[in-house]
């Protein structure tokens, strides 16, 4: 299985991490102490990725660009965190951005998250415009 530990906080992530490692050990010592036959049960626990957070200053030019690109289209800028693929750079304090891509969505990240994509061209649209300005075009 697949488990997604998610927080702005690192010493959250930490602490959660430590209370699935618990819960995984407890689960498997009382599956052991009910076993009928064979061997014991074995789990292996591998963390496969690490997404640290951060910070960057709002007044960065390519965050001012990306809002003023933003407004541009209509829309209201929103400065959030998130666990994005943003995250590295920006846990290294290399400017990066994450903006939306269109559409419009719900349960992110259930069994029941969906997406449509309507007017998926603006988002493609606003990161040319994004990145044209960065290039100073």
């Amino acid at each position: 299985m697949l488990i997604d530990i998610r927080s702005v906080e690192p010493y959250r992530l930490d602490e959660m991490e430590q209370l699935l490692n618990q819960a995984v050990q407890t689960a498997l010592n009382e599956q052991n102490e009910i076993r009928r036959r064979g061997e014991a049960l074995t789990v292996t626990v591998e963390k496969i990725g690490n997404r640290p957070s951060g910070e960057l200053d709002p007044s960065l030019p390519l965050i001012q660009r990306a809002m003023a690109a933003t407004s541009y289209f209509g829309a209201e800028p929103e400065l959030t965190r998130g666990s994005t693929d943003s995250n590295i750079p920006i846990s290294l304090v290399i400017p990066a951005i994450t903006i939306g891509r269109g559409g419009s969505g719900g349960n992110a990240h259930s069994l029941d998250e969906w997406w449509v994509n309507s007017d998926g061209q603006k988002a493609i649209q606003l990161a040319f415009l994004i990145l044209l300005s960065e290039a100073g075009l």
